[in-house]
């Protein structure tokens, strides 16, 4: 691990290490190292470091812009469904009961595919049905909406049609954000959002990692992964406006296959737009971001100071060796 002068740069800029919630706890990724930190019932930090593979070091032709996009995308949500299975290992939901006994389901898994399989099945289906989930609400629910809505009204413009999809597509998610921030263990688990944040702005500039320099800094990160969301919802309505401006469809299953067969190419070029956007700092990228910082508002909330101790040990676990490695 780099000794303290090597914590903190000359000048300030930006870093590729990015992180993620947990429950009582805080994910960081690194150029090198996969970091995560769990504050545990006792009061104790349990650390865990691993070393990091990238998907375009095993295979090349995954790190091809508008290639690399939905497989990074993947294997963000694998990591981050993996990260927080780990952290709620040390929160079961009541800590009196007896442990519960494996389903026979589980029990032939594991002697199936042997524990490691077992749990990556598991971690897998977490992300499947994470995906599934998300695709129905944000994309599929407000197609058929629309569909309902507007069978009252069959002369309906194709234009006002997409218009109306594409603004309940945003209603509805800020509507689960909104919902998600005022649930009291999401709620706390967004604070530990905010102290990620804190922590990377305080290293991004150049400032020595401790609890006083963490607290002062904005919640708000314009490279968070609430912007790609937003990102992702927003280029979909203009995917699809675009199609559908070409190809009036009307019926509510063909228009629900088309937005279905757009989000691979969706995830890849919000990918991309996200990476440019991080990369550049000026007003045109400022207005692009403004939405995705707006709505960082329900999902990151201001952290107490145990909170932003954990946000730093997870950070200086996946500092690199070699200074400057980890610049955008």
């Amino acid at each position: 691990m780099p000794n303290e002068t090597k914590q903190s740069c000359a000048t300030p800029f930006k870093t590729m290490i990015g992180g993620q919630a947990l429950i009582e706890g805080i994910m960081m990724m690194g150029p090198e190292k996969k970091a995560i930190v769990v504050r545990r019932p006792d009061g104790g930090l349990e650390t865990k470091v691993e070393e990091r593979v990238l998907i375009k070091d095993k295979h090349p032709i995954l790190g091809v812009p508008f290639i690399r996009g939905i497989f990074n995308f993947g294997s963000s949500l694998a990591n981050g469904v993996k990260a927080l299975m780990y952290s709620a290992e040390f929160y079961p939901e009541d800590e009196e009961a007896e442990p519960e006994e494996p389903s026979k389901f589980e029990a032939w898994l594991e002697r199936t595919l042997g524990s490691e399989k077992a749990a990556s099945f598991f971690v897998t289906l977490a992300v499947v049905l994470g995906v599934c989930f998300s695709v129905l609400l944000f994309f599929i629910l407000p197609t058929f909406l629309t569909g309902g809505l507007l069978y009252f009204f069959p002369g309906f413009p194709l234009w006002g049609r997409n218009l109306i999809e594409g603004v309940l597509k945003i209603a509805i998610f800020m509507g689960y954000l909104i919902l998600c921030s005022r649930m009291k263990d999401i709620h706390r688990t967004f604070c530990y959002h905010g102290a990620e944040h804190k922590t990377i702005f305080c290293y991004e500039k150049g400032l020595e990692l401790t609890v006083e320099n963490v607290r002062p800094q904005p919640r708000h990160h314009p490279r968070c992964g609430t912007s790609f969301l937003f990102v992702v919802i927003f280029v979909s309505i203009l995917f699809s406006s675009i199609f559908f401006a070409f190809f009036e469809f009307t019926n509510v299953w063909l228009r629900t296959l088309v937005h279905l067969l757009l989000l691979p190419l969706v995830v890849s070029v919000t990918y991309e737009i996200n990476r440019f956007m991080g990369r550049h700092d000026n007003w045109f990228t400022r207005i692009c971001t403004a939405p995705g910082m707006w709505m960082q508002n329900w999902t990151t909330f201001e952290p107490d100071d145990s909170m932003i101790e954990v946000g730093i040990t997870a950070l200086k676990a996946v500092l690199p060796e070699e200074k400057g490695k980890d610049a955008w």
